[in-house]
């Protein structure tokens, strides 16, 4: 055997264990350039907002309209995926993020940054169930939690990288022109991605009943929610328990660390934190996946609850940074099983409408747990300790009540 032939060989190899197929990459490499583009020029975009004149309140209409249209996009871009196969629908949300990028590059106003701004800055809560559709479509059952995880690991390469070269470029240009050029950057991509995706992922059809006919989606959430399994929305329940978990103390994490202890951190250990959390988290993906892939998906979800419940105790009991880098690595921890949980939603989701369902799930939990930071924000007045139990006491709740009464799969009729 020539040398050339063993190491295509082992191409092969490594591909087939990472799940990589032709449609998978073509949607890896529609994500890291979209993200890219994203995180360049979208997390920069409060000070590009203040830059043109705009107000403290027009920030805050920007996180709200974030936090809000990252719920209320799910549903329709789950629908969409349905109603027109993913491939399709991945071409028209890029699109439409295309005109956001392009109508702030061209008017260079505040107001203007908001209008483009509700095109765009919910392209990974609209685009994600068609994602994690089309891959259950083109993977087979024994790769498909592989898939979902490579999805979410290549996530995390423009969530890192993406503010440094957007950090870079508002260096050389300045807040106003360096910002304007991270989103004309932030377009080409998106546009080598629209090419990308076309070439590579393969045609997909909306599903069909046996006689061949097309099987049109519920576009009433109120109806699909009905269609909505015991088991999912047993999961569902514990999963809102679980992001109250984590969001109640979520935008308080940086004060404690850096304001609140004994031994304060500074803002170069904090983000050295967070590069450890993020490193845990990409390191467990594959290794979990293959594992989740062949057994049953339960117990590792209950461990990724588990994880979520620990980080608020053990923060509490964190006043330096020896004992932040422990509380980082348990919060890098919290993804050990993400992937998994998502790859069971799609498991306990109904064959025609797999996309639709992913979408209102998410809907509904984004729209409770939106409710969290506002409440976090009320107990950490009381005082910050009563923050973190609180969190701490959800945790139990969300990882207790999936471990008695969570499910696998729908039973068969």
């Amino acid at each position: 055997m020539s040398g050339n032939h063993k190491i295509m060989q082992k191409a092969g190899e490594i591909s087939g264990f990472l799940a990589l197929k032709r449609s998978i990459v073509g949607l890896l490499a529609m994500v890291v350039l979209v993200g890219m583009g994203e995180r360049m020029a979208e997390r920069f975009l409060p000070i590009y907002i203040l830059a043109l004149g705009g107000g403290t309140l027009a920030v805050g209409i920007l996180q709200a309209m974030d936090n809000l249209l990252s719920a209320l996009y799910s549903f329709p871009g789950g629908y969409l995926s349905d109603r027109v196969g993913a491939r399709r629908s991945l071409l028209i949300f890029n699109l439409v993020a295309m005109a956001g990028f392009a109508l702030v590059i061209v008017i260079p106003s505040w107001q203007a940054v908001l209008a483009g701004a509700v095109l765009f800055i919910s392209w990974s809560a609209i685009s994600s169930p068609a994602t994690i559709s089309l891959t259950y479509k083109v993977l087979p059952k024994n790769k498909r939690t592989m898939g979902v995880s490579m999805h979410s690991l290549v996530r995390r390469i423009p969530m890192a990288l993406g503010p440094l070269v957007g950090g870079v470029f508002i260096g050389l240009w300045g807040e106003r022109n360096g910002v304007r050029l991270a989103f004309a950057a932030a377009f080409l991509m998106a546009l080598l991605a629209l090419f990308l995706q076309q070439k590579m992922i393969e045609e997909d059809s909306p599903d069909q009943s046996g006689d061949g006919s097309v099987l049109r989606p519920e576009k009433n959430p109120i109806k699909l929610f009905r269609m909505m399994g015991k088991e999912m929305k047993g999961l569902l329940v514990s999963d809102i328990l679980i992001r109250f978990c984590e969001q109640i103390p979520y935008a308080f994490v940086v004060i404690w660390c850096m304001k609140t202890i004994l031994e304060p951190v500074s803002a170069l250990q904090f983000g050295l934190l967070t590069t450890l959390e993020m490193a845990t988290a990409v390191l467990v993906y594959i290794p979990v996946a293959y594992m989740a892939d062949r057994s049953t998906k339960k117990p590792f979800v209950v461990i990724t609850f588990g994880f979520f419940t620990l980080f608020p105790l053990v923060l509490l009991y964190s006043r330096s940074l020896e004992w932040l880098l422990i509380a980082f690595v348990i919060r890098g921890l919290k993804e050990f099983g993400e992937p998994t949980r998502k790859a069971l939603i799609m498991d306990l989701s109904p064959e025609h409408c797999k996309a639709a369902m992913f979408g209102l799930y998410y809907l509904i939990r984004d729209v409770f747990v939106s409710v969290a930071a506002l409440g976090g924000a009320f107990l950490w007045q009381i005082s910050p300790e009563t923050n973190l139990m609180t969190a701490f006491f959800f945790g139990i709740a969300g990882t207790a009540g999936f471990a008695i009464f969570g499910r696998d799969i729908i039973k068969p009729p």
